[in-house]
């Protein structure tokens, strides 16, 4: 087989999963986007290690040894990812994104940079 095929795909995974993070709103979507851009990365690494080891001879494989170690990677961002958009959404009850800008502080909080006229006041009085 030849390399252009699997790294066709591999762009196209890649570009789909770009295009998940940049345009989906749920956490958990954006997610499962960044797992298809970490696909696309694990299939180039097998490919490219294929390719170079029937040119070098290499018994290595050090591509497919760093597809373990992305795959591990993948699984713990997967699992962290999960209890932080369990953990928001148990919080405020939404994992839309752009409702969750500001996760710090509510849209009633003041702030020393508010243009609030509570917050002048306050510091006026202090």
């Amino acid at each position: 087989m030849h390399l252009a095929y699997p790294a066709v795909l591999s762009a196209l995974l890649f570009c789909t999963g770009l295009y998940g993070v940049l345009a989906r709103r749920n956490a958990i979507l954006v997610l499962m986007s960044v797992e298809l851009m970490l696909n696309a990365v694990n299939l180039n690494l097998v490919a490219f290690d294929a390719w170079l080891g029937r040119t070098a001879n290499d018994t290595l494989h050090s591509g497919q040894a760093l597809t373990l170690f992305t795959i591990a990677i993948a699984a713990a961002e997967i699992g962290i990812g999960l209890a932080i958009v369990l953990a928001v959404y148990r919080n405020r009850g939404t994992s839309d994104i752009d409702k969750l800008r500001d996760t710090a502080e509510g849209p009633d909080a003041e702030g020393p940079d508010s243009d609030h006229p509570a917050a002048e006041k306050a510091e006026a009085t202090a």
